[in-house]
């Protein structure tokens, strides 16, 4: 979408000082010409932009330049400046940092008091409670790997604590939910792959570059295929676990069953995930039906006390 394209090429101008027509259309997939129109867009919306020709020219905003209303209001400000906090935060990043600065220099005198009460009323922490202190040295390695096209090489355990080595070509960090992952083409299953970051060990930065391929982003919403597969359990739940519950159902789904209990129709796969998220409830949980997924439960509680007859 144009808007989108205009309002990136902006954040663009303002983290690095010049950049070329061409490495802009490069970045964006366009024509030349149409990034011209958008620098023609931009400067009638009020942002001076200026050309420099020749080796080393390209656009920049001039110097001294302030935001005004008309270009981005003081939500949008507001808004590019929480989003950016909240990652910076979490990835540490000099570039993050320097971004935020500069566009914070952008901010009119007789706007600032006004932009930092809207950016102060939210505070986005994307760092989980408990913190792996091994994620944040393995993505400062995979975004040098980004950075500079080369492989990355490490051990690997799959789900089913399977370990094996493998080299991949990085291509893009994804954070979900508070986890984080990468995207990479795996030389060793000839295919793209998303690698949850807790699982690997022995990252290392390969001194072979690689190619880019053309790739599509991986599939991260699970909502219809999960609507397939989901079927509906009955709980009865004690309240002090009320919170934890709707987690993962809305509160419609809970309904009063004496004075401490609710009764639940709770979302549920028959595999180890949803098993587990049953016994995280501890003993203020119990399946009422059906019998398959209560019988289950019972098994699975019997193993667990094997273990710990001795």
């Amino acid at each position: 979408m144009k808007v989108n394209r205009l309002v990136s090429i902006i954040m663009l101008l303002l983290d690095k000082k010049r950049i070329s027509a061409q490495e802009l259309a490069e970045t964006f997939e366009v024509s030349p010409r149409t990034i011209y129109r958008d620098i023609d867009a931009i400067n009638l919306a009020g942002i001076p932009i200026r050309s420099t020709p020749g080796v080393g020219g390209g656009f920049e905003i001039m110097e001294n330049y302030k935001l005004d209303n008309k270009v981005l209001s003081s939500s949008d400000i507001s808004a590019i400046l929480t989003g950016l906090s909240s990652f910076s935060n979490m990835l540490h990043q000099d570039s993050l940092a320097h971004t935020l600065a500069k566009i914070k220099s952008f901010i009119p005198a007789d706007h600032a008091q006004e932009i930092e009460l809207r950016t102060n009323q939210i505070q986005i922490d994307l760092s989980p409670w408990m913190v792996n202190p091994n994620i944040q040295a393995d993505l400062k390695i995979i975004q040098q790997a980004l950075t500079e096209n080369r492989k990355l090489s490490f051990d690997y355990i799959d789900r089913h604590g399977n370990k094996t080595n493998r080299t991949a070509e990085p291509y893009q960090l994804v954070l979900k939910g508070n986890h984080w992952y990468w995207q990479g083409y795996c030389l060793k299953r000839n295919d793209y792959r998303l690698f949850k970051i807790v699982r690997m060990s022995n990252l290392k930065v390969s001194e072979q570059s690689f190619t880019p391929k053309n790739y599509q982003n991986p599939v991260l919403d699970f909502t219809d295929i999960l609507s397939t597969l989901q079927t509906t359990i009955k709980l009865r739940i004690h309240r002090s676990v009320m919170d934890q519950v709707l987690e993962y159902c809305p509160i419609e789904n809970f309904s009063l069953d004496g004075e401490d209990h609710y009764l639940v129709n709770f979302p549920f796969i028959e595999n180890d995930f949803y098993y587990n998220i049953l016994f995280s409830f501890g003993s203020h949980c119990e399946c009422i039906e059906p019998l398959q997924v209560r019988n289950e439960i019972k098994k699975r509680i019997n193993q667990l006390a094997d273990l710990y007859k001795n």
